[in-house]
């Protein structure tokens, strides 16, 4: 078992620091919000600390999963970041969906520091990290992930590493690509069914057996027909992914045109209200 620190307790770190205390780790949390945190520890355990810097010291990994690339740095870096509590040889973990390039920038300090750091983007959802069956895209030195993969494995049903640092956050990007394309292919099918007059369930039920099924039609399609928007990962949090995208698009050279138009329709259900729906909400722009 080993002693670790977990940053961030939104809705997938809160129940990936669960898991890694429910397996026994000794688990020390930090939240920006210190109400969460305390909250945390009186369901699970474990100790709150007041700052990243006080939560990682004397930790052997240190875990994180925040909301985006300056809120990455602004629990990473500086007196009260978590590598400056952070000991020679400890590991940084990093879960949020972040840029590549930041992922390389703090490998690079935490090497400085004699630190060692593995990208490690989740997808799954609020419900793969509340039934511990994320599937975890890593980034890092291959010494560096074995020692890292058993611990991650508390909240996982798959991690793998993929590649030096940034890998892992090239990867989640793919993910986001093609999750954007389904969704809306699956949106427009929903649409077209609901005005043939079609018994649209028992239509998913049969095609989703067949070439046309994904996780996606499984799980979000009985619920869009039904325009309910409450399940899982946020429009405001896809557009925020598929902006990182598009921004690693530009500078590699990738064409992207149904992804980038996606992303606008995305805008579209911001702009109608619908940030905080979850992304099968793109069935919304098409009524």
């Amino acid at each position: 078992m080993a002693k670790v620190a977990f940053l961030g307790l939104g809705v997938m770190g809160y129940p990936m620091a669960g898991h890694l205390a429910a397996k026994g780790h000794e688990v020390t949390v930090y939240n920006r919000t210190a109400a969460k945190a305390e909250a945390w520890v009186a369901q699970h355990g474990g100790r709150a600390a007041s700052t990243p810097r006080a939560a990682a010291q004397g930790a052997e990994i240190v875990f994180c999963c925040v909301g985006n690339d300056n809120d990455l740095r602004s629990v990473v870096l500086g007196e009260s970041g978590a590598f400056a509590g952070m000991e020679p040889g400890s590991l940084f973990v990093d879960h949020t969906t972040a840029s590549a390039e930041v992922a390389r920038e703090l490998a690079a300090v935490a090497e400085d520091l004699g630190l060692t750091f593995i990208d490690a983007p989740v997808s799954g959802g609020q419900a793969g990290a509340e039934n511990g069956v994320l599937t975890v895209m890593c980034g890092g030195d291959a010494a560096v992930y074995a020692t890292a993969e058993p611990v991650i494995m508390a909240y996982a049903r798959a991690c793998r590493l993929l590649g030096p640092v940034g890998s892992g956050q090239l990867v989640k990007m793919v993910n986001q690509i093609c999750i954007a394309g389904l969704v809306q292919g699956l949106s427009e099918g929903v649409h077209f069914a609901q005005k043939a007059g079609l018994d649209v369930e028992a239509l998913l039920e049969v095609i989703s057996k067949g070439a046309a099924g994904s996780w996606q039609m499984e799980n979000r399609g009985k619920t869009m027909n039904a325009g309910k928007f409450d399940f899982g990962f946020a429009v405001d949090w896809m557009r925020k992914d598929l902006g990182i995208v598009l921004s690693e698009a530009q500078r590699n050279g990738a064409s992207l045109p149904v992804t980038a138009l996606v992303d606008q329709f995305y805008g579209d259900v911001q702009k109608a209200g619908g940030g905080r729906w979850d992304t099968s909400s793109l069935l919304t722009r098409l009524k």
